[in-house]
């Protein structure tokens, strides 16, 4: 075994872009509710976003006026969050869930990005995410599976999309951690007397 237990949870170093030094191999789930989703290669040019606390936006949305959108490009766009709780993935060696002197690997979400356009009383979500997979003390270098499953709700938190896919990421001989990213995008639509920024893209680890 190697001896690199220092370097397995350490920050990752130089992550500057959305792109850099990234693997991107994915897989797309079947299944209903999945129309609107495909995949593409990352372009540099997405703008990177924070992830803030989402207040409640009910109030907003019982208020809010009628609304005409434009065709063309959005100057709001729905947010697409990774909560604390599922942008994270820990995987344990059989019969040892919780130990961790027996983690595998650790995958995590670390950057998301998106960027969207009306047109036909729709809006085309394209986001991006990106991230990592750590080695833990029972790990090793090699391919690695990481389940995604993303929801889409509208201004009043009803579902109205959802996929699911497998982003697969090597982690090389003389490494300890990998990278991985994904760009897809999602067609909505938008209710009368709706703001974009109340729709969600929601993206998980699970």
């Amino acid at each position: 075994m190697r001896h690199k237990s220092r370097q397995y949870w350490s920050p990752m170093i130089g992550f500057v872009t959305l792109c850099a030094g990234m693997a991107i191999v994915s897989g797309c789930g079947g299944g209903g509710g999945t129309s609107g989703f495909s995949s593409e290669r990352l372009p540099d040019r997405l703008p990177t976003i924070d992830l803030p606390s989402l207040p409640s936006s009910e109030s907003a949305v019982a208020t809010a006026p009628a609304t005409t959108y434009a065709a063309g490009r959005a100057s709001s766009c729905p947010q697409v969050v990774a909560w604390p709780n599922e942008k994270l993935r820990t995987v344990y060696q059989r019969g040892h869930d919780g130990d961790a002197n027996f983690i595998v690997y650790r995958g995590e979400i670390t950057k998301l990005s998106r960027e969207c356009q009306l047109t036909g009383g729709r809006v085309l979500v394209k986001y991006g995410y990106a991230g990592r997979v750590l080695l833990g003390p029972k790990g090793h270098a090699g391919s690695y599976s990481l389940p995604v499953s993303v929801k889409a709700t509208d201004a009043y938190k009803a579902q109205i999309a959802r996929d699911r896919m497998t982003v697969r990421v090597t982690v090389p001989g003389d490494q300890t951690v990998g990278y991985f990213s994904m760009v897809r995008q999602i067609s909505l639509p938008v209710r009368p007397g709706t703001r974009l920024e109340d729709y969600k893209v929601f993206v998980a680890l699970k």
